[in-house]
């Protein structure tokens, strides 16, 4: 009885490898590099935040929790660290990876996508090497893709989802902005679709309202646990103003800028903008708003200026919207391109790329001292010093460096194709267009939210699960519509419009 079981489940199995051959072997190199990956960089990775992520929840370390949502560390880092080590969140975020790659695979088939195209539009997330090197590291950017890529998957597994589908797409996306703040912005696009895709207003009105509300549900719960247990207020975080004042110092014209003396200290030189980029200009040492330190005169108490820098980003936004704009459009555009580089200020694309030794962040991740990487994998649970394999490592970067990546050009023609399907299946095959419309609709959500403050290649991270799968979408979309159209063409140049049928009596 159960050799017969055994058989049966291996025939199965026999018989999926074959119909899927393609995605097998994708999956199967894929697996081969995260191994690679985990052997390469004992226990795992860390970055200069993966402090802020490992300790955040800790009553003494609480003020790390009001730079960025610590959502990472409640749902993965806490409940893990405290039967593992690191190295078993690295290998989680490894299989989610690979998890991710399978279930949009799966959700593209069921959704009538070829296999070759559905094939071609996971690679980029089983093979890309950025992809692997987040997986590796201890940051909450593969959990904010899975919770994406949950939210997307539920509310597109039927072409018209259920009250029960939209609540539990609601939550999962969600709970992606407690993961990483940007996820607010995917309520426009989920709510935008549920609402089109739903028959008659009645339905129309109800599954927008449970959106709102599932969507509504983490976010609130998370700023509550702000507010009551680390006492930073009901809010994600409280970095939003300063990244309001980097981007806006980044792109103003402080020459032609109308502000108060008091303001203007704040406002950089155009060198000093290029050379600080957005993310210098809010965190270096030598930023105007960490230097300028004016004195209340009749009080002799140095003045709080942060309402001095959102005057300023105020004072730029009204008075040079169109070079806040174009400083946007112009760090969008980046993802586009065909290799990964970075210019002058923009946070370096070295962070996310593998070295042949273990990488370290003096100011939070030193070789030795109190900031060690020992001491820190001694304090989450163990795992031991950081070790590097030097030969895996070595053949790593050069796969990245040569190579190993998504280029830009497949995510400029994923994102042309999700908005043509949008455009061209909205009468002619409207459960595809729909799909474009969420998932095109969520890549620019958390891509151009995510540039809206700054650039950064972890930010694109993104557009991995997004944008390829968009384009499948978008494509199936357009060969659908153009048959439809053929078809019509061919059934009207059968019988002419107005024309009889010889032999049709008439009266």
């Amino acid at each position: 009885m159960k050799g017969d079981v055994l058989n049966r489940a291996v025939r199965a199995a026999m018989g999926l490898l074959r119909r899927h051959w393609g995605f097998g072997l994708l999956l199967a190199a894929g697996l081969m590099l995260r191994v690679v990956v985990q052997v390469s960089y004992q226990p795992a990775l860390l970055f200069i935040d993966s402090v802020k992520y490992l300790f955040g929840t800790q009553t003494s370390a609480a003020a790390l929790g009001a730079y960025d949502p610590i959502g990472y560390a409640l749902l993965v880092l806490a409940p893990l660290t405290k039967v593992a080590d690191l190295a078993y969140v690295a290998l989680l975020q490894h299989l989610a990876g690979m998890a991710m790659a399978a279930g949009l695979h799966a959700l593209m088939l069921r959704r009538g996508v070829t296999r070759w195209l559905a094939t071609l539009a996971v690679a980029p997330v089983l093979l890309d090497a950025y992809q692997l090197n987040a997986e590796q590291t201890i940051m909450p950017d593969v959990l904010f893709e899975a919770l994406l890529v949950a939210g997307i998957m539920l509310l597109l597994w039927r072409p018209r989802p259920g009250l029960v589908l939209v609540i539990l797409g609601g939550l999962a996306l969600g709970a992606s902005g407690p993961v990483r703040q940007v996820g607010e912005a995917l309520i426009v696009p989920a709510l935008v679709y549920v609402v089109a895709a739903a028959p008659g207003w009645r339905t129309k009105l109800t599954h927008g309202l449970a959106m709102t509300v599932c969507f509504a549900l983490p976010v609130a719960g998370y700023m509550t646990y702000s507010a009551v247990i680390l006492h930073y207020g009901f809010e994600l975080s409280n970095m939003g103003d300063a990244y309001l004042y980097g981007r806006t110092a980044h792109a103003a014209d402080c020459a032609a800028l109308k502000i108060p003396a008091i303001e203007q200290p704040l406002c950089p030189s155009a060198p000093a903008s290029a050379a600080l980029g957005v993310d210098g200009l809010v965190n270096a040492q030598d930023a105007p708003r960490v230097l300028y330190q004016p004195v209340d005169v009749y009080r002799g108490k140095l003045i709080d200026t942060m309402p001095l820098q959102r005057a300023l980003a105020d004072s730029v936004l009204r008075q040079q919207p169109m070079r806040v704009a174009g400083d946007i459009a112009s760090d969008a555009v980046k993802l586009f391109a065909l290799t990964r580089n970075t210019v002058r200020g923009d946070t370096p694309v070295s962070r996310w790329q593998f070295q042949t030794s273990y990488p370290y962040y003096p100011a939070a991740i030193s070789r030795h001292g109190p900031n060690s990487a020992s001491r820190i994998f001694s304090w989450a649970g163990g795992g031991g010093n950081p070790r590097v394999n030097v030969t895996a490592a070595t053949a790593l970067r050069s796969y990245q460096m040569h190579g190993g990546y998504t280029p830009g050009p497949v995510f400029l023609l994923g994102l042309l194709a999700g908005i043509a399907g949008i455009v061209a299946g909205r009468r002619r095959d409207p459960p595809h267009a729909l799909a474009c419309l969420l998932i095109t609709g969520c890549a620019v959500a958390v891509l151009l939210g995510a540039d809206l403050y700054e650039f950064s290649w972890r930010y694109q991270l993104p557009a991995l699960v997004t944008l390829p799968v968009a384009g499948a979408f978008g494509v199936t979309a357009l060969v659908r519509t153009a048959r439809e159209r053929r078809h019509g063409t061919e059934v009207a140049g059968v019988i002419p419009a107005g024309a009889v049928p010889a032999g049709t009596v008439t009266s």
